[in-house]
């Protein structure tokens, strides 16, 4: 048993030796590439990582004459603090149905878009098609507040001075809680909806036609070759940007609500992003946004992680 042992250490010592002389023969050969490498590993180390550094507000009485350091450490005093404010039930109620509504609307339709364009037989008409619908991923939410306001708008938006035309009463898109929620899923959908089908056509274009040929020769039409051959073609792309999906459930978008908010929608505005802005940038408690944005990461994690060992267990492969 010790000659086996002793073995089995000299050739876990040999192995190490060639991965040793492996990386030293990559280095000096493509060394050009590894500092180029450097470049994005230093942007993330700066603004990713050492930011994290921050995080040790969220224990503390942080106050700017005492600075970053020299703070009262208060341990979870400031957690206690945020779980008892009313803002933040709303906050967290809030964020949960957008996103959660989000999920279903603007994370489906890109699927069901991919699929029709994939069954569209004209190249130029699906490109044209695939440009006009993308085109609204480059554009900032303050423009697409913008634009929506002066469509949606119900003293003089285009679309309720079209129904006024037309005899129609002006519809308070934009300015009543429950149409603003239906305006606020409706414009998410058109914003995120092009560029997610690309991801879905591009995962389409990689399933093997030979598949198709053959559900063909078994007489399977065009709708039963989408529900047999194509979704579940993809349904590892699908799987795996839902698990990515589900970490932002807790995150909401900041600019997306800032962009369509008035005083006249207040009931569904207050999020977890837009209560972090208004205690740390509007009222300067910095320690309280600090903790209150740490708690909406770690959900967000917890949630990843619990969609990944659930994907996993369906027998799908998972992000880790």
């Amino acid at each position: 048993m010790k000659v086996e042992s002793a073995s089995l250490i000299d050739e876990t010592a040999l192995k190490k030796q060639k991965g040793n002389r492996r990386m030293t023969y990559y280095l000096r050969r493509d060394w050009q590439l590894y500092l180029l490498l450097l470049i994005p590993l230093s942007f993330v180390a700066v603004f990713k990582y050492a930011p994290l550094s921050g995080l040790v507000l969220a224990f503390k009485n942080y106050k700017i004459a005492r600075g970053f350091w020299g703070s009262e450490w208060v341990g979870f005093q400031i957690f206690q603090e945020i779980f008892d404010k009313p803002d933040f039930i709303r906050a967290v109620r809030n964020t949960l149905m957008l996103n959660s509504l989000d999920l279903v609307f603007s994370f489906t339709m890109p699927i069901v878009l991919a699929l029709l364009l994939n069954e569209i037989k004209s190249v130029r008409f699906k490109r044209v098609n695939q440009t006009l619908l993308y085109l609204p991923h480059f554009l900032s939410w303050i423009i697409i507040g913008a634009i929506a306001y002066q469509l949606l708008g119900q003293g003089s938006g285009a679309v309720n001075n079209l129904f006024e035309l037309m005899g129609w009463n002006r519809v308070p898109f934009l300015q009543e809680d429950t149409h603003w929620l239906f305006s606020y899923l409706a414009i998410g959908v058109w914003y995120s909806m092009g560029w997610g089908t690309i991801i879905y056509l591009a995962s389409i274009s990689s399933i093997n036609p030979e598949m198709y040929e053959a559900a063909t020769v078994d007489g399977a039409g065009r709708w039963r070759k989408v529900w047999n051959v194509t979704l579940p073609s993809i349904r590892a792309t699908i799987v795996t940007l839902l698990i990515m999906n589900l970490g932002k459930v807790m995150e909401g978008s900041f600019e997306r609500i800032f962009a369509l908010q008035n005083k006249a929608t207040t009931e569904y505005t207050t999020t977890i992003p837009v209560l972090v802005y208004r205690w740390g940038i509007e009222s300067g408690n910095f320690s309280r946004a600090t903790a209150l944005g740490l708690f909406q990461a770690l959900i967000g994690l917890v949630l990843v992680l619990l969609a990944d060992r659930i994907a996993k267990k369906l027998g799908e492969d998972g992000l880790l």
